[in-house]
């Protein structure tokens, strides 16, 4: 008989398993967390639950759930966005959890506080005040909450150490922390947010305290095998040139404290993977991750799509993208410049999307239509 043919270069590549405090993922897809809005009262549902196993069973090695809030007051505001606290709320997650376990996936939630991004009013708590580093808003206004005391740190730190006990109490096999996007964990970050006098504010480490400490509290409240991930990002919600650190060493001097803190993966949130992140290097913001903490590193950023038009796009401003091919993207891995790539908007539209990669089916896959937006395909 003839002997069968090689697998397709993205088979091969991305279809290698990786081990993260261990737990083995048996390839390099990652769903990428995606706000759906689709569990009213806070509760993921079983649409919820066979939205997430449908891509599991179709090859996604490890799904990240879109941001989900601690049970802090001020975490969250909007009643269709899924919370992580409550006996109910918690069921729904239990039960997603186990569909994607039961179609052969891995799952992990990312937990999640909006901060000064709270909308006033917001449910379920509509007289919890929006709070911040500093009470200042993203585009830099100051009082547009209330700067945080420090029994409101110890407060919020607690919420997201309990919402982690909780992810391995009902069989999660991970946690992510969302600490991205200028929400609370980022405006700590940022110096435009944080105006900070105290040993939260000021130099760059100081500035990562209180996220470093976020961490902590979770590998205190969790078993050591149990893994960590933390999403950051340079770009703030409508502000895309926003950066936390301009050199590789001031981003080595917020990253570090967080991977000693207990950080398995960090989870570099950039618009489109291929940008270098500074001058002088080619490789982006994962690859710089990995680079000064020696951590695994998941990128992120218009995988499989391109025509010059991002997640960002996609959202606000009603926009599709063409397909772009994954040369880049695998050479990137095969390189170890990082470890796994997570997938937004593709898997959104295609549950298949893993599956068809995997099998080196490439002709079969679409550009991204925005009305993938509207349902739990």
């Amino acid at each position: 008989m003839p002997a069968s043919s090689p697998l397709p270069r993205e088979a091969e590549i991305l279809s290698r398993p990786v081990t993260i405090n261990g737990l083995t993922i048996p390839n390099r897809i990652v769903m990428s967390p995606m706000t759906r809005m689709h569990s009213l009262g806070g509760i993921p549902g079983e649409n919820v639950a066979s939205y997430y196993a449908r891509r599991a069973a179709a090859g996604v090695g490890l799904i990240m759930t879109e941001g989900t809030f601690v049970g802090h007051e001020s975490a969250g505001g909007m009643d269709n966005i899924p919370v992580f606290h409550g006996e109910a709320q918690l069921a729904g997650w239990k039960a997603v959890a186990d569909a994607v376990h039961a179609a052969g996936g891995r799952i992990m939630p990312q937990i999640w506080h909006l901060g000064i991004m709270r909308p006033a009013g917001g449910k379920p708590y509509p007289d919890a005040p929006a709070i911040g580093p500093s009470g200042i808003a993203l585009d830099g206004t100051e009082g547009a909450g209330k700067a945080m005391t420090q029994q409101d740190i110890d407060d919020v730190i607690a919420s997201f150490a309990e919402a982690a006990a909780a992810a391995e109490r009902i069989g999660f096999d991970g946690v992510e922390v969302h600490g991205a996007h200028g929400f609370l964990i980022d405006q700590f970050l940022w110096t435009r947010t944080n105006r900070r006098a105290d040993g939260y504010g000021g130099t760059l480490t100081a500035r990562a305290k209180f996220a470093a400490e976020v961490v902590a509290a979770i590998r205190d409240s969790v078993s050591p095998g149990f893994p960590v991930h933390f999403r950051f990002s340079q770009w703030k919600n409508d502000n895309y040139d926003a950066r936390i650190a301009e050199t590789p060493q001031e981003l080595e001097a917020i990253l570090t404290p967080l991977a000693e803190a207990g950080v398995d993966a960090f989870h570099a949130s950039t618009r489109r993977y291929w940008v270098p992140e500074f001058d002088g290097s080619g490789l982006n913001l994962a690859g710089w991750a990995k680079k000064v903490t020696g951590k695994h590193a998941i990128t992120v950023g218009s995988v499989g799509l391109g025509g010059g038009t991002d997640y960002i796009d996609t959202l606000f401003r009603g926009k599709g993208a063409a397909l772009r091919n994954l040369d880049d993207l695998l050479d990137r891995l095969e390189a170890q410049e990082f470890d796994l790539v997570a997938v937004g908007r593709s898997l959104l539209q295609d549950p298949q999307w893993a599956q068809k990669v995997l099998a080196g089916r490439l002709d079969e896959l679409n550009p991204f239509d925005v009305a993938a937006l509207a349902t739990l395909s």
